[in-house]
């Protein structure tokens, strides 16, 4: 089953970042025969790395073997009310920080599949208990 791929990872390996492109890449690459994907927000949010030049941007997805076409469904939308409801009361609560909506979305997303490749791991355990994490 394939692998979601964060938004944070996959700039790293766009900007060849100094600090964690090496590892973001060769994570990408260990997992490439079990197939990587993203959500559509994140597809959304790596934007501004291209210029907003969505030929150039769908070509580097392209070119590292990631699916950028799948599609959002119901069952995302239904994780994500749950997810954000429960966030919601424990940032009343001043359990949580931050409005994170980005990555309750994208942990909804990948909740589907067999999990998410993140550098954020801590805050996607937070907001999606029991989703599989992997850090490059």
């Amino acid at each position: 089953m394939a692998w979601v791929v964060d938004s944070c990872v996959l700039i790293d390996v766009a900007i060849d970042d100094p600090a964690f492109g090496r590892a973001s890449a060769h994570c990408l690459q260990s997992r490439l025969r079990q197939g990587l994907l993203i959500c559509p927000i994140t597809h959304v949010e790596i934007g501004p790395v291209f210029d907003g030049d969505r030929t150039l941007q769908e070509r580097f997805l392209e070119d590292a073997g990631i699916d950028w076409t799948e599609p959002w469904v119901s069952a995302d939308t239904v994780l994500a009310h749950q997810l954000w409801a429960k966030y919601v009361v424990k940032k009343r609560q001043k359990k949580m920080r931050g409005r994170p909506i980005a990555d309750v979305l994208i942990g909804a997303f990948a909740a589907r599949f067999e999990g998410l490749i993140t550098r954020n791991a801590d805050d996607f355990h937070r907001l999606c208990p029991g989703l599989k994490l992997i850090r490059p």
